[in-house]
């Protein structure tokens, strides 16, 4: 009976390296690798013993994740015209540099299958970490994608990060670096209320994405705090987008005309809401009040400047690096500490010129 033959020290293990160690097809160790694919635990867990056994990576890219050549850092972001996460993905690259590392920075455009493209890519060209920006639709799926994308890049000896997403569930090699979404909002429409706000215009964002989800939780705490009925008919679903404000409350001044404040979900959203009110005639913040959320530069350039909820997006970017990096000088290619890390960071009311106690009705 033959034995079969380790990769030589100066050689690079294979595919079928692995294929032949564990038994089975290139095609079975492939869908292991991928993550792209349902397959039995045993048969993960026969994969996987080899490919620590045989220091298997993807391809020679991939070798400089033992030591050799200069990191590289994959950001994929939603959209990159968006300012929120700019600054996160600013705060990621200004990190890498600092390090002698490398960044890379894609689009995914909400799209899953485009998203789960470029996770294959990266992993393929060796990164360090893949960096994922921004809120998540279909909450079930989305934990059941990004496990198989993290377990696919911790098989290659990379890392996935998720910023401003759900933290994942269970045992699974991802770290989190996320913010107080729904402390946020709740401070905000604490501080509309607490002006004499009753009537609020809740804009909280997509229905389904988990960011706006989060706000909309904080305001809906906020009025049970203060004892005072939320009404529903008060909320206007839509993109995190200038023209959502516009038309959002273009359509509230025709339905629900008796609004007093404008809670928005981000501060894009706000400026396209103030100009829908000028534009009928009502004054900011003499007739209505408007809040934002993010407190990117846009806020303090608005007339009148934009009270606002101040998140630590760069930051969050320099956070998510040092999560990668810690793993990596950790010696084993690890972060010391469990899988599944769950970093939050701080929000907190930026109070501005936008929001007065609500007019006298006579």
């Amino acid at each position: 009976m033959s034995q079969r033959k380790a990769p030589s020290e100066a050689g690079r293990a294979t595919i079928r390296d692995v294929a032949e160690h564990a038994g089975v097809s290139v095609a079975s160790v492939s869908r292991v690798l991928s993550g792209n694919y349902p397959v039995s635990d045993e048969l993960r867990r026969r994969v996987m013993k080899v490919v620590r056994d045989l220091d298997y990576v993807t391809n020679a890219h991939a070798r400089s994740l033992a030591g050799g050549g200069t990191p590289t850092v994959a950001i994929l972001i939603n959209n990159i015209t968006g300012a929120a996460f700019a600054h996160v993905a600013k705060g990621v690259e200004g990190a890498a540099t600092l390090r002698g590392w490398l960044s890379l920075v894609g689009t995914t455009g909400d799209d899953p299958e485009r998203e789960l493209a470029l996770v294959n890519l990266m992993r393929q060209q060796g990164v360090a970490a893949v960096v994922l920006l921004g809120g998540a639709y279909d909450y079930d799926e989305y934990q059941l994608r990004m496990a198989r994308f993290a377990r696919s890049l911790d098989a290659a000896g990379s890392h996935l990060v998720l910023v401003g997403r759900p933290p994942l569930e269970g045992d699974v090699p991802a770290t989190t670096v996320d913010y107080d979404n729904e402390g946020g909002a709740y401070a905000m429409a604490s501080h509309l209320l607490s002006a004499g706000h009753r009537r609020v215009l809740v804009l909280p964002g997509p229905a389904g994405l988990t960011t706006a989800q989060g706000r909309l939780r904080g305001a809906r705490r906020a009025f049970e705090a203060y004892g005072i009925p939320f009404d529903p008919g008060m909320i206007r679903h839509g993109p995190y987008d200038d023209t959502h404000g516009y038309t959002a409350v273009e359509a509230a001044l025709r339905e629900t005309p008796d609004f007093t404040a404008v809670l928005a979900g981000t501060d894009v959203v706000a400026a396209g809401a103030m100009q829908a009110l000028r534009a009928a005639g009502r004054r900011v913040p003499e007739d209505v009040s408007i809040v934002g959320y993010d407190d990117i530069p846009l806020a303090s350039q608005l007339t009148p400047q934009l009270t606002t909820v101040h998140v630590p997006y760069e930051e969050m970017g320099r956070v998510a690096l040092r999560a990668v990096a810690d793993r990596r000088e950790g010696g084993t290619g690890r972060r010391k500490g469990a899988d599944g890390e769950h970093l939050v960071l701080g929000t907190h009311v930026v109070v501005r010129n936008s929001v007065r106690p609500p007019a006298p009705r006579g």
